[in-house]
Parts: C-alpha cells; sequence; structure tokens
C-alpha cells in the first residue's frame, strides 16, 4: 500500500470524502490503527495527560514528542504522520528550526503548532525549509492559561471572525493542513468552506473534511473528565480493531461526530 501523502488528503477534500484520523504514542498502537485504515495519525502533545498523567500539555517537550514519532513511525510506515512542536518549542526561529528537525528526523511528514497569524511568518519560513505546517485553532490547550480552562471557541460573531482571519492567514502563508478544535459547527464550515486545505475537526461537527479523536477518547479509557464530543466506540463494537473500523465507517458517513458531540 503506498504512503498516504497531503495530496491524497487535498484530493479528498475535493471530492467531498472525509477520512479520519487518531492520536497514537506507540509502537503496538499505530500499528492496529494502521492495519485497520487509519492513514493520518498524530503524535500529540496530549500525552501529557494520557501518556504522562500531568494535568496538561505544557509539561511535554520535544524530546518526549521526537521518542514517541519514531516508535509511531516504525508501527505505520505508510501512515501521513503528524507531530504537535510542544509548549514553547517555537519561540524563536532558531528554536523552531531545530525543534522541527528533529521532528521531521524522527520520521513526521508534518509538524503541527497552535496559534493564529501572528504565527503566519513562522509557517512561511519553515514550509520554506521544506517543513510541512498543519495549524491548530480554536481550542489551543498549550493557551489554557490564558483561556482559563478548556473553553469553547469562537461562539461570538467577532471572536469567530478573527478565527476565520487567523485560518486564511495560516494558509497563505503556506499551511498545508488545518485542526480546528472545539469550535460552533457553523464557524467550522465557514472556515472548512473558506480554505483549500483540508480542515480536520475534533469538537467541530460533522463538517469538517476530516475528523480526529485522541485514542483514549475513542477507546473509552479516558481518565477524569470526558469531553462532549469523546464517543466510546470500542464498547459497542467489543473489542479494538473492530472500534477503530466502526470510527472510521461513522466518520466518512458524516455519521459522527452527531448532535450530541457539537457545540452551537
Amino acid at each position: 500500500m503506498k504512503p498516504t501523502t497531503i495530496s491524497h488528503l487535498r484530493q479528498w477534500k475535493q471530492t467531498g470524502r472525509k477520512f479520519a484520523s487518531i492520536t497514537a504514542y506507540d509502537f503496538s498502537f499505530a500499528k492496529l490503527f494502521a492495519d485497520e485504515g487509519i492513514q493520518v495519525m498524530l503524535v500529540g502533545d496530549s500525552l501529557g495527560m494520557t501518556v504522562q498523567g500531568h494535568d496538561s500539555t505544557l509539561p511535554v517537550t520535544i524530546a518526549d514528542i521526537v521518542y514517541h514519532t519514531q516508535a509511531v513511525r516504525r508501527g505505520a510506515p505508510g501512515t501521513l504522520l503528524l507531530s504537535d512542536l510542544p509548549f514553547m518549542s517555537y519561540a524563536t526561529p532558531d528554536e523552531t528550526f531545530s525543534n522541527a528537525a528533529q521532528l521531521m528526523r524522527a520520521g513526521a511528514n508534518m509538524v503541527k503548532l497552535e496559534g493564529g497569524k501572528w504565527l503566519a511568518e513562522t509557517v512561511r519560513q519553515l514550509t520554506e525549509r521544506a517543513v510541512p505546517v498543519c495549524g491548530h485553532l480554536g481550542l489551543t490547550p498549550q493557551s489554557v492559561n490564558i483561556f482559563g480552562g478548556y473553553k469553547i471557541q469562537g461562539r461570538d460573531s467577532a471572536d469567530a471572525d478573527r478565527l476565520l482571519e487567523d485560518a486564511l492567514a495560516l494558509e497563505a502563508a503556506g499551511a498545508q493542513l488545518m485542526v480546528l478544535e472545539c469550535v460552533p459547527v457553523t464557524l467550522a464550515e465557514r472556515v472548512t468552506n473558506a480554505l483549500t486545505i483540508p480542515v480536520i475537526g475534533i469538537g467541530a461537527g460533522n463538517v469538517t473534511d476530516g475528523q480526529i479523536l485522541v485514542m483514549h477518547d475513542a477507546l473509552g479509557i479516558t481518565g477524569g473528565h470526558i469531553p462532549k464530543f469523546a464517543k466510546n466506540f470500542l464498547t459497542p463494537a467489543g473489542d479494538i480493531r473492530a472500534a477503530v473500523r466502526q470510527y472510521i465507517t461513522e466518520v466518512e458517513a458524516g455519521s459522527y461526530p452527531a448532535e450530541e458531540h457539537s457545540f452551537h
């Protein structure tokens, strides 16, 4: 099977084909996900909470992401693999280039970073240096202390307009993919329709080009608070492989996320 590339995702957007993606952190789960048909994975800084047991993503280091990227790449050699640039790892150009290079050498196909149009120059410079970039807008977990918690973003018209401006600016700077987290469905639809690049939603309704879930949420093993947008696919499916296949099926059909998983 040929490796999945950003060109495939662009073609899927153009033809209206929805796709499922998931976070992965180790060899075994990455291989299982790939075997069952997941073609896009993210080594997210969510590992700070799901794997390391912290109460936020902030303690995660670039070394942590590199380690898990290497493991996931070995398990899923053909997947399109995104890796997060963690908190304060892209504060200056030199740090950004060095850290992005580490992730690409570890096996990432693309780096993901959180923030709006203030990152446009960073995105442009990374793209010029052959590092593909995925933007991340809406609820950006690295900004939890600015937001005052994990809250829905873009609910009033001014914030919604600002988020759309940010998305367009990042695309113009060279971003090839966009993640929208915890935004109202109407805003997610505006952004998805306005961008020519694929948009992946998490807590953004079923109107985006793709969906992503933290694997622990998809398998019902989330510790503590369960997000509104999460769905446990494991319990009704009976085993992990069947759960992954069901997740893919429901995303491609547009039945997940449903109304109860969406914000307005």
